[in-house]
């Protein structure tokens, strides 16, 4: 039986950094599961696919092939045959990917993908319902969040670094804004899983936080 980690917890929790070092440090794979939906829309935002006309996104995406291989250990996430990683971080991409992941048939098609990743290998997963509803019967379970203004802060860093203007109070606002519609949609909201554990990560460094998620995750 694979030994399975899911990690949730609210958008700029740090749930892909930590998971991808812990995975790392455990020589577990590490599935995005974000980084899927995102894929998908980006394919709508290309197309032009209105977001709110969900019947003209469950019809485009039958034309959409989300996959994920692994080259030199890194995790490379395809469209349609094209390696899209570098177009999957931007606020555009993100907000888009939470507006049509409610949608059950998006919802569906991705999932399946998942849980054939997690029975085939050990790995941890991140996103936002893997341990209450992706991989239910994970061994491990793990809430990450932290305070809405330490995560728009870490944002506002994040793409200060990279050279990309941006307004503090509008990524804190986008991010409240995001935890609303996750939270209260109504197929598979974020929350905490009743036997998941909570880590609160505002005043932890990086470092920390990967040691104690795995303190909780010894084989």
């Amino acid at each position: 039986m694979s030994y399975n980690i899911a990690i949730d917890g609210p958008a700029g929790a740090g749930k892909s950094t930590i998971a991808k070092a812990v995975a790392k440090k455990m020589k577990l794979i590490y599935v995005d599961t974000g980084s899927m939906y995102r894929a998908l829309a980006l394919f709508m935002l290309r197309e032009k696919v209105d977001l709110q006309d969900t019947e003209s996104i469950i019809k485009k995406c039958g034309e959409a092939d989300v996959t994920i291989r692994y080259e030199d250990g890194v995790q490379v996430v395809l469209l349609n045959g094209e390696n899209v990683n570098a177009f999957l971080r931007t606020e555009e991409v993100g907000n888009a990917a939470s507006t049509i992941s409610p949608i059950p048939e998006v919802r569906k098609k991705l999932v399946e993908l998942q849980r054939k990743l997690a029975s085939e290998s050990d790995c941890i997963m991140d996103g936002r319902d893997i341990g209450t509803c992706v991989l239910p019967e994970a061994q491990v379970k793990i809430y990450l969040t932290a305070s809405s203004e330490v995560r728009a802060k870490r944002r506002y860093d994040e793409l200060s670094a990279k050279g990309v203007s941006c307004d503090l109070n509008q990524i804190k606002a986008d991010i409240e804004e995001r935890d609303y519609r996750d939270m209260h949609r109504e197929l598979s909201p974020l929350k905490q899983a009743p036997d998941a554990i909570l880590v609160d990560t505002s005043d932890m460094s990086i470092e920390q936080v990967i040691e104690k998620i795995s303190s909780f995750c010894e084989r």
